[in-house]
């Protein structure tokens, strides 16, 4: 995908978050800097927080989209772009997935992480189908399995999404 119409604003935001990643480096974090910039333009920024954190979770994409839905009070960030200093991994694609964000564009591939000794590679695999014995998943149902969802069906108040 190319920076089309919005390559200005793509490039500014993209020099941004790799600016953020090789500060957090310094700070003796990983370097993974990212931006969620919402439909307002507002900018909420994220860094790899794995080490510090203790948190796998914690990636600089995750951090920002957290970030973002925190001050902006919505999980769902319909209209924003997420901007970040390395392609996504699966977990972070998936973040953006589930917070709705409209685009994203990345700096660094995931070859150059790989260099660096961040291969997700094997994730890849995983997800593709074809290295299924990484992490073993079946159902095990029990008789109250669907009690959540039916509980959930149930709730006049909810707030979907």
């Amino acid at each position: 995908m190319t920076l089309a119409s919005d390559n200005h604003d793509a490039t500014r935001y993209l020099e941004q978050a790799v600016e953020l990643a090789v500060k957090n480096v310094a700070a003796g974090g990983g370097p993974f800097g990212a931006l969620v910039v919402t439909a307002d333009g507002r900018v909420h920024e994220g860094i790899n927080r794995v080490t510090r954190d203790n948190d796998p979770t914690a990636h600089a994409e995750v951090v920002a989209i957290r970030t973002a839905a925190a001050a902006t009070a919505k999980f769902d960030l319909r209209g924003a772009v997420l901007y970040t200093s390395c392609e996504p991994c699966p977990l972070c694609l998936s973040a953006a997935l589930w917070a709705r964000i409209d685009r994203v564009y990345f700096a660094a591939d995931r070859h150059g992480a790989a260099a660096a000794g961040f291969d997700d590679a094997v994730f890849y695999e995983y997800f593709s189908g074809t290295r299924p014995e990484l992490l073993p998943v079946a159902q095990a149902a029990v008789p109250t399995s669907n009690a959540p969802f039916d509980a959930w069906r149930s709730n006049k108040h909810r707030t979907d999404y």
